[in-house]
């Protein structure tokens, strides 16, 4: 028997929970939230754990790349769930599980700040790891290329209308991360939960005080 997965995707607005056994999906909830999902996820997500009962064996979450407030929200969510119920969690990308239909692989663009924008690819459900940060030009440039391009922004970036937008579905989420071999699954929950960072920090260093000549 498929187990039975908690998944919870915060990384945008649109929040998704859901509680998936092997292609039968238990429950499904999903909200929107502009600012903080820690005002709204919780009733959803007791939903869910009702849902799973005692059958519940692992939690799943979105890690972006998106909003770090919601990933770290559905981190503490995740943590504060599998230790009280004893079950493992992991991060996936949430990039691989959008809520339209969407071929096996797929290119994706998405805003990642300060002029920059990042061009990634998904094959069958993993996002790839030679995911590029380009400028606006070289973005436009690239996705002009004939093929049907991916977003996960609420809006698509540089304006282009040849993008198909997507939300994150955390049934989807669940499903993928529920096909992966055992040895695989064994390593992923031994790794921290972390959000996706499309970059290093940045950290506005303070300024040192001046000091008046009697100091």
């Amino acid at each position: 028997m498929s187990p039975t997965l908690l998944a919870l995707d915060l990384s945008t607005a649109h929040g998704s929970i859901a509680v998936v056994r092997g292609a039968e999906v238990l429950f499904r909830a999903s909200f929107q939230s502009e600012r903080s999902h820690n005002a709204q996820v919780f009733a959803p997500l007791r939903e869910a754990l009702a849902a799973a009962g005692d059958e519940l064996k692992g939690i799943v979450i979105g890690n972006g790349p998106g909003s770090y407030t919601g990933v770290r929200i559905a981190i503490a969510a995740a943590q504060g769930i599998a230790v009280s119920r004893g079950v493992w969690c992991l991060g996936w990308s949430s990039l691989t599980a959008p809520d339209v239909e969407a071929p096996q692989s797929y290119p994706l663009i998405g805003d990642a700040r300060r002029q920059s924008f990042y061009l990634a690819r998904v094959e069958k459900g993993r996002l790839l790891p030679e995911l590029d940060i380009v400028s606006a030009d070289e973005a436009r440039a690239r996705t002009a290329d004939g093929q049907t391009w991916y977003t996960f922004d609420p809006k698509p970036p540089l304006g282009l209308t040849t993008l198909r937008c997507a939300r994150p579905d955390a049934a989807r989420l669940a499903q993928i991360v529920q096909a992966l071999p055992a040895d695989e699954l064994a390593v992923l929950t031994a790794q921290p939960l972390i959000p996706h960072y499309l970059a290093e920090a940045f950290i506005t260093m303070p300024k040192r005080p001046v000091l008046s000549p009697t100091s």
